[in-house]
């Protein structure tokens, strides 16, 4: 972690991890965009958003290739993170697809691994397959996306599967249901969330009541929908990061901070949940 980043949570092992990193989904599908795009990624690593979220299915590993080359000479500088489909989960097919993944990032490890949802291998056999790696050195640790609390009492209740580390989920102002049960759960056994889509996938531009708070605010609507789900110091964010501008302007809420009358003006326009909603994916 860089000097520029103040903020950071921690692991159930202890790992800090920057509050605030770079999200890649569709970075490396546009070749014309590659270098606008590398742009941004350096320029986040400069200025500490060194935490950078990936997986094999962006853009078939051209997310992860564009990524290699933004990191050369800088691995050690940044916290890598990738993920795993589903469909090569098994004990065999994980290990296969972390080295296919190292490869395209130009490194030869990872410092998280995760599976990118749940699919039918059997939680088990992916567990035993990210141990493996972990033992070999060729991740730091590992973790899940897209589980729900179900799926979460499952996998803790393997051998091995309480060593996950976090839990990758849609979280923003739109979307609170992990607040009912996700984190609560969360929270009782120490492992901190990791959100995606914090501005829900450009969504919460538009929305009236936000640009006027943010307008009142004095900063973009962007970096109050980042900045809200920063409030909460057992999560960390990925933002997507697609321009050098927009790498600064992500940057910049971590500096933002709420009032208490600010805070129950966004519940009323996003109501917290009074009851369980299902985990939702983008």
């Amino acid at each position: 972690m860089t000097a520029a980043t103040s903020r950071a949570v921690s692991l159930p092992n202890g790992t800090a991890v920057p509050a605030l990193g770079m999200g890649t989904w569709y970075l490396g599908e546009d070749p014309g965009q590659h270098d606008i795009q590398l742009s941004a990624l350096r320029t986040g690593i400069d200025i500490g958003l060194t935490l950078i979220d990936t997986a094999e299915m962006y853009g078939d590993g051209a997310a992860e290739e564009l990524i290699g080359r933004a990191v050369q000479g800088r691995r050690d500088d940044v916290f890598l993170v990738s993920k795993v489909l589903p469909v090569h989960a098994t004990r065999r097919g994980t290990v296969e697809a972390c080295h296919a993944s190292l490869q395209r990032l130009r490194t030869d490890h990872l410092d998280m691994y995760l599976l990118h949802w749940r699919g039918r291998v059997p939680l088990a056999e992916t567990v035993e397959a990210f141990e493996s790696l972990v033992q070999a050195g060729l991740i730091g640790c590992w973790g899940v996306s897209n589980f729900d609390v179900p799926d979460l009492d499952e996998l803790t209740s393997l051998p091995g599967g309480d060593r996950v580390q976090t839990d990758q989920v849609l979280y923003n102002l739109a979307r609170r249901g992990p607040e009912y049960d996700l984190f609560p759960w969360c929270r009782a056994t120490g492992m901190p969330l990791m959100a995606y889509s914090p501005v829900d996938h450009g969504r919460l531009i538009g929305h009236p009541a936000v640009r006027a708070m943010a307008a009142f605010k004095g900063v973009t609507v962007a970096q109050l929908a980042i900045a809200w789900v920063l409030r909460r110091p057992d999560v960390c964010a990925v933002a997507k990061a697609s321009t050098r501008a927009h790498v600064i302007e992500n940057r910049a809420a971590l500096e933002i901070g709420f009032s208490q009358e600010e805070l129950d003006q966004l519940d009323r326009i996003f109501p917290p949940p009074f009851a369980k909603v299902p985990l939702e994916v983008l």
